[in-house]
Formats: C-alpha cells, sequence, structure tokens
C-alpha cells in the first residue's frame, strides 16, 4: 500500500511492519513525523493505551521521535530526509536519515536553565539502545524500544 511518500509493508516473512516517511525540509517535520508515528502506533495497537504503562512507552516514542527529528532539522543541512518505523512484534526501531555525515554526541554537562542541547539525553534515558551510522553521503540516528504490549502478565 503506499499513500504519496508513506508506505507501509509487510516483509516477506510477515513478521515485521515498516513504515517510511519521506521528508523534505524541516517545515513541520516535527509535527509530520509526530502524527505519522503517532498513525503507525495506532495501527500497531500500541495505542489507545490499555494501562499507564503502555500510555508513558507510546508517550515516550513519540517524544524520542520528535528529539530525532528535531536535531536533523538544526544540525542537518537540509533537515531529516526520512523517517522509517520498524515494528518486529517485540521491539520497535525508529530511524532518521539526514545529510550530515556527523554523528551526534550527547552533550556531557548541559546546562539546564537553557533551552536546547538536551535531546540526546533524553533518547539516552528512555530507548534501550540507540545510535548512529553513515548512511550514504549522511547518517543514520536510530534507537530501540522494547514492546509495551507483552509486560502484563497475562492469566491461563
Amino acid at each position: 500500500m503506499v499513500r504519496g511518500p508513506e508506505t507501509d509493508a509487510w516483509t516477506a516473512a510477515g513478521a515485521e511492519r515498516t513504515r517510511r516517511l519521506v521528508l523534505a525540509g524541516s517545515e513541520g517535520a516535527v509535527q509530520r513525523s509526530r502524527d505519522f508515528s503517532r498513525s503507525a502506533l495506532l495501527s500497531w495497537r500500541w495505542l489507545p493505551a490499555v494501562d499507564e504503562e503502555q500510555l508513558a512507552v507510546a508517550e515516550d516514542v513519540l517524544l524520542m521521535v520528535s528529539e530525532l527529528i528535531t536535531n536533523a532539522c538544526l544540525h542537518a543541512p537540509g533537515g531529516p530526509r526520512e523517517l522509517r518505523l520498524h515494528w518486529d512484534g517485540t521491539r520497535l526501531r525508529v530511524e532518521v536519515s539526514d545529510a550530515s555525515p556527523v554523528p551526534p554526541r550527547l552533550l556531557l554537562h548541559g546546562d539546564p536553565a537553557r533551552p536546547g542541547g538536551h535531546g540526546l539525553r533524553v533518547v539516552e534515558r528512555l530507548a534501550r539502545a540507540w545510535g548512529s551510522v553513515p548512511e550514504g553521503e549522511g547518517k543514520l540516528v536510530w534507537l530501540e524500544v522494547p514492546s509495551p504490549l507483552d509486560h502484563r502478565v497475562r492469566p491461563n
């Protein structure tokens, strides 16, 4: 299924689902990415949440998407290129590609009284793992979050 630059496709094995949002420039990219991610979480039944834990994880994902997209808007020429969401049933991988080859770096001592410089610290605390890899002339920044769907004990 293709809807403009957004796609939603199953892999050949049928276990993983991938969504892609092509972004051209920074204007409106954060809100478009949040809306796109919220739609994916709804279709994957992360939302509406059945309890506070599931809601917290879904809200954390939306916050981290915002942070990665904002970093690309601020630090990469032309802003973010693409947002990719990969859901395999046990984890969600969020990827943001951009045209800058410079890897993101976690600031050790940001000034808590000043705005900016805290986005990767948020990602560091909320994601199970995160990093970046070169991609073409730029890079891909990624993070992973475990599924919130299996944390409840299911009755026999």
